[in-house]
C-alpha cells in the first residue's frame, strides 16, 4: 500500500542505505540485544520494516530463521543484492503475507516510529495475528517524556514514553518482558527505547 512514508523513504533510499545500511551503524548494545533476543526465539523471525536488510542478514548469519519485509522497493532490491540467500520481500506491515500463528518472533526495529499513534494498534494486531502464542516481539523506538511528533530527517516521527508504548502492547494482547532506554548528553544519537514482549497465551506443543 503506497503511503507518504514509503514515498519519503523511496526518495532517499540510496542516502539511507549509505549511512545506515550496515550493522556498523547500529549501537553495539542494540545489536547485542537484537541478537540475543532472536537467538532465543523458537520458530521463524520476521524483520518488519527491515530497510536495507542488514539486521535480517546479521541474524540469518547466526543461524536464525530470519526474513525481511519492507514497503520500500529500493530497500528490498538492495537487500537482495547485498545479502543473497536471505529472503526479502516487498510488503505492508498492516497486511503481512504470513499465516496466522506461523511465526516465532517479530522484530520491529524502528519500523513503527512514523506511525500516527491512533493507527499503531493496526500494526500490533497484525503482529499478534501472525505470532504463535508465546511468540516474541522486539520493538525499537525513539523514547521521550511525552508522546509527541518531531521532524525526523526523512518524515515526521514520534517519541513515545516507554510506559505509554508498553500499554499499547498490553492492549494488543502482549505481555511486556523487558524495557530498555538509553539517553546521552548530546543531541545525537536521540534517546532510544526498546521493549521486549511476548504474545499472551501458552505455546502450542
Amino acid at each position: 500500500m503506497a503511503s507518504s512514508v514509503e514515498a519519503a523513504y523511496s526518495d532517499r533510499a540510496e542516502e539511507y542505505i549509505e549511512k545506515l545500511g550496515s550493522t556498523t551503524a547500529v549501537h553495539p548494545s542494540d545489536l547485542q540485544l537484537v541478537t540475543t533476543w532472536a537467538e532465543h526465539i523458537e520458530g521463524p523471525v520476521l524483520d518488519v520494516g527491515c530497510g536495507p536488510g542488514h539486521l535480517t542478514a546479521h541474524l540469518a548469519e547466526r543461524g536464525v530463521d530470519a526474513r525481511g519485509i519492507d514497503q520500500v522497493a529500493g530497500f528490498i532490491e538492495h537487500a537482495r543484492r547485498a545479502h543473497p540467500g536471505v529472503p526479502f520481500e516487498v510488503g505492508d506491515i498492516d497486511e503481512l503475507p504470513d499465516a496466522a500463528q506461523s511465526l516465532g518472533g517479530v522484530l520491529a526495529w524502528y519500523s513503527l516510529i512514523h506511525r500516527e499513534p491512533a493507527t499503531l494498534g493496526v500494526a500490533l494486531a497484525e503482529f499478534a495475528r501472525v505470532l504463535r502464542p508465546g511468540g516474541g516481539l522486539l520493538v525499537g523506538f525513539f523514547v521521550g517524556p511525552v508522546l509527541e511528533p518531531f521532524d525526523h530527517a526523512v518524515t515526521t516521527a514520534y517519541r513515545w514514553p516507554a510506559e505509554a508504548l508498553a500499554e499499547e502492547l498490553r492492549g494488543a494482547d502482549f505481555d511486556v518482558v523487558e524495557t530498555h532506554t538509553r539517553t546521552v548528553s548530546t543531541p545525537r544519537p536521540r534517546p532510544h527505547g526498546a521493549i521486549m514482549a511476548r504474545l499472551a497465551g501458552v505455546p502450542s506443543v
